[in-house]
């Protein structure tokens, strides 16, 4: 089993920046994919940026140029840079992490408890 814990959400202005930290801990195999969610009341959860250990990243359109993801493997931690927040980027921002088992080829995925991100003047 695989315990994260995120921090770095709260309140910002429009303009405004946060970081958050999404920390795995626990039995941990080999953490391949790990990613940044968000949802509001009403729609579904979607991805906001994503990161694979080979250093690929990923961003949703809304984000580009704002947000910025990045990782320390060594520290089994995955970062979330949000520069110009929006109005419209408020939310509960999830951390999801996709954890491989190579010997048994098995998969396992965790998530964040989420962390407030509240945009507002």
């Amino acid at each position: 089993q695989v315990q994260l814990v995120e921090s770095g959400g709260g309140l910002v202005q429009p303009g405004g920046s946060l970081r958050l930290s999404c920390a795995a801990s626990g039995n941990i195999f080999s953490i391949y994919t790990m990613d940044w969610y968000r949802q509001t009341p009403g729609k579904q959860r979607e991805l906001v940026a994503g990161g694979t250990s080979d250093g690929s990243t990923n961003y949703a359109d809304s984000v580009k140029g704002r947000f910025t993801i990045s990782r320390d493997n060594a520290k089994n931690t995955v970062y979330l840079q949000m520069n110009s927040l929006k109005p419209e980027d408020m939310a509960v921002y999830y951390c999801y992490v996709l954890d491989l088992d190579i010997d048994s080829r098995r998969e396992y995925e965790y998530w964040g408890q989420g962390t407030q991100v509240t945009v507002s003047s």
